[in-house]
Parts: structure tokens; C-alpha cells; sequence
């Protein structure tokens, strides 16, 4: 079975094919080009290097969200674009458990923080065993003191990660009470080889869905719909 990963949903692009829980390739890129501009071509590249042809893919994994509308938009339409003109299915994987997966195997508990704006981060909180990740509470965007607040009722250790980290790093240093550290860079964003993984899991549970009923979650409502409902309610 090959299960190709798409990542979109936040400030890194990256394409991955795992083959029978084997990672065949991954290509990850962080620079200041939009994802429309990379996915097609790291694609394309990736499955050239690895000598597979794209009609052997038999699921298209996507991050579904949260994070960047534009992003999560330009995943969606990529993994529908392939899995609907392949006639096969997408795999719908949570942005948070993918990022939470960057850590299997830990005593810890995982706190991935996505930037939301305005003083509010896209969070959840995971245990993370080898071979699945358990969430401890309902991803969430929150104000960033919220989002302590939870942390410490925990109360186990935990790991920060995500571009949420450098925004927030000092306030979680304030006011964090239970023992905690920051991911390193490697371990810092999102990693499509960890959609493709957990695709290829979820895939083999069943939670697959054609493409055509696929569609990215949000957990709140954009810059612009905001606006839009705010001048409803206020009449300005």
C-alpha cells in the first residue's frame, strides 16, 4: 500500500510516501513562496527520486486542519485535484496529531501551538504512545493564558512545538507550572512523512472518505468572516 502525505496547513509545505509502513521519501521546504508554487513541483520530484509512478498511489492523506485558511485551501484542493483524477480516497488527518507525532514514544505530554492571531494559538494536547496519538482534551482556539490553564491542570510534563512556540515562548516561560521544554528546530513544524503515517494507520481503520466529501476543518471562523458577521451585528 502507498500512501502519499500532503501538509499544507501552516508556514512549512512538505510531501511524503510511506509504502507499507516503510517512509519511502519525504521533502519538506520552509521559505517565503506560497504552497501553490512548491507542492506540485516537491512532488513531483519526490516521486521521481523514489521511481514511482503516481498511479500507483492508493490514498491521498491531508492535513485537514486547523491552520492557515490558505493553506489548508491549497491542500484540500491539491489532495482532491490527485485522489479525485486516481479515483481514490483521502485521508483525513488532524493538523494537531501530526504535529503531536513529531514525538512518539514519550513519558511527556505534546502541546502543539499553531498561531491563530490575535493573542490566540490552535492547540491541543496529546499523549503520544508508538503507535497511535491519544487526544487529552478537544483541539481548540484559545486565548494563549487559556491555553496554560489547561496545560498545568495536567499536571505531567510537556512539550511545546510549533510556530506558535517563538510567538508565546515567553508568557508560556511566565506562567507554565509543570516541567516543560521547546522542540528543537527538526522537531519544531509539520512533518507531511507523519500525515502519510498516520494516514496509512487511519486507512486501515477505516477513516477514509471519498474525495469529492472531503473538505478542511477550520475551528474558527476567518479574518473575513469575522468582519462579515461583526458589521451584521453591529449595523456598521
Amino acid at each position: 500500500m502507498k500512501i502519499l502525505g500532503i501538509d499544507s496547513s501552516g508556514l512549512v509545505a512538505g510531501v511524503a510516501l510511506v509504502t507499507d509502513g516503510v517512509m519511502v521519501g519525504e521533502y519538506t521546504i520552509n521559505n517565503k513562496k506560497t504552497h501553490s508554487q512548491t507542492l506540485l513541483p516537491m512532488l513531483e520530484a519526490m516521486l521521481a527520486m523514489a521511481e514511482v509512478d503516481i498511479t500507483e498511489i492508493d490514498a491521498v492523506a491531508v492535513a485537514a486542519g486547523p491552520g492557515s485558511f490558505t493553506g489548508l485551501r491549497i491542500g484540500a484542493s491539491t489532495a482532491k485535484g490527485l485522489a479525485g483524477a486516481l479515483d481514490i480516497p483521502i485521508v483525513p488527518v488532524p493538523t494537531l496529531e501530526g504535529l503531536a507525532a513529531n514525538f512518539m514514544n514519550q513519558q511527556a505530554v505534546v502541546c502543539p501551538l499553531m498561531d491563530a492571531r490575535r493573542s490566540q494559538a490552535y492547540f491541543g494536547i496529546y499523549e503520544c504512545g508508538s503507535q497511535e496519538v491519544t487526544p487529552l482534551c478537544d483541539a481548540a482556539a484559545l486565548p494563549i493564558e487559556d491555553i496554560i490553564d489547561k496545560v498545568n491542570e495536567i499536571k505531567r510534563e510537556v512539550i511545546f512545538l510549533g510556530d506558535g512556540v517563538p510567538v508565546f515562548k515567553e508568557i508560556l516561560k511566565e506562567q507554565v507550572k509543570v516541567p516543560f521544554s521547546f522542540a528543537m528546530p527538526q522537531d519544531n513544524c509539520q512533518r507531511a512523512g507523519n500525515i502519510a503515517a498516520l494516514g496509512e494507520l487511519y486507512f486501515n481503520q477505516g477513516k477514509k472518505i471519498p474525495a469529492r466529501e472531503f473538505a478542511p476543518f477550520y475551528l474558527r471562523l476567518s479574518q473575513a468572516e469575522r468582519e462579515r458577521v461583526e458589521k451584521i451585528t453591529t449595523g456598521k
